[in-house]
């Protein structure tokens, strides 16, 4: 029988993957293009041949290409190497006394930059419930697209008029959904994705955007001279002029990881987020299939490429000894499926699952 053309890895020049990898929600395989950058880099640097170890130009790419990617200029977008670094500056946005709604079980990257401050009031719902709970009082409403724990889609549009009805600020964490679901992050004020997951990139690559608006109240609170309007005349004192743009929200880029995401955004664009949207999603379709016919219940998760199986946990192990990477997370086996992936894989993993090896 001849598997279906969607249903093929989408890209097998650049991917070749020795176990049935299941687990990009943990991390994103490396295209070879990307090694090949790395490496060339990494070899360049040892031979003190060049005055600096990587290319700005490198980084304003990487830039651009994110920003094509989500629908936003590179105006909007700032670079990093974390998420949890980014909240941080959204965070410190926020005044004393203001209420912050996030859903329960949210990832720790996302919490526990507001979490730690003792000024913020913190407040927790059910995913399902956070549109509804979102109240006149509510500075700022954050939240992942998709869900780590269970790969659950959050309904963005719902969530996105309810903060706008009340005036609330909103922050979109795209690290499980950018590279596969479409979305456009210049509806929400600010967004923060993690680049080593679907988007492929090194890990120590990450992005935030920035709306306009938001621009004018965020301090750029770790900034340092790349975040200065004239980087070269500001390498000594404080930065007495900031760029205009959302390069002031920037960190200092790991050249190493940014010339390896250039080609890893290149990659995504070049086989385009509808297309990996509709191939993850069934792939993603056909495991919930085979999962209930084995006598299990996935979480419900219409629309995901991420698939949670509670009670499964326990067999990441043992999937992995038999060369079959997921990931166990909250008690749940973690499938998460993406353009490398193929109807082989599906069928491997649920061959492991009901007994076979």
């Amino acid at each position: 029988m001849t598997t279906p053309a969607p249903l093929r890895n989408l890209a097998p020049d650049e991917f070749a993957p020795e176990t049935t990898y299941l687990n990009t929600s943990s991390y994103g395989l490396a295209p070879r293009r990307t090694v090949e950058a790395v490496k060339a880099l990494a070899e360049r640097n040892a031979t003190g041949r060049d005055p600096n170890p990587g290319s700005y130009e490198t980084v304003e790419q990487a830039r651009a290409a994110f920003g094509r990617l989500l629908g936003v200029p590179m105006q909007r977008v700032a670079i990093g190497a974390s998420v949890s670094a980014h909240v941080a500056v959204v965070a410190a946005a926020l005044a004393p006394g203001s209420e912050v709604l996030l859903p329960e079980g949210e990832f720790a990257s996302l919490v526990t930059p507001f979490s730690v401050r003792d000024d913020l009031k913190v407040r927790y719902v059910g995913l399902e419930s956070l549109a509804e709970e979102i109240r006149p009082e509510t500075a700022l409403v954050a939240w992942s697209g998709v869900q780590s724990a269970d790969g659950r889609v959050a309904d963005d549009t719902a969530i996105r008029q309810a903060a706008a009805a009340h005036g609330a600020r909103t922050l979109l964490d795209m690290s499980q959904s950018a590279g596969w679901l479409p979305t456009s992050a210049g509806l929400y004020d600010y967004t923060v994705t993690g680049g080593y997951k679907y988007l492929l990139g090194p890990r120590g690559t990450s992005f935030l955007t920035v709306s306009e608006q938001a621009q004018e109240y965020t301090l750029p609170l770790q900034a340092g001279w790349l975040a200065a309007e004239d980087t070269w005349a500001s390498n000594y004192g404080p930065v007495s002029r900031f760029a205009s743009t959302a390069r002031r929200f920037d960190t200092s880029a790991a050249f190493l990881c940014y010339v390896g995401a250039v080609e890893s955004l290149a990659l995504v664009e070049s086989v385009g987020v509808a297309a990996i949207h509709a191939h993850n999603v069934a792939l993603a379709d056909l495991f919930r299939e085979g999962v209930a016919a084995l006598g299990h219940t996935p979480v419900p998760s219409p629309g995901s490429a991420v698939v949670a199986v509670p009670g499964l946990g326990e067999q990441a192990q043992e999937l992995a000894a038999a060369g079959v990477m997921v990931s166990a997370r909250a008690g749940n086996l973690r499938a998460s499926f993406h353009l490398y992936n193929g109807a082989g894989d599906v069928e491997r993993v649920l061959e492991v699952l009901g007994g076979g090896r």
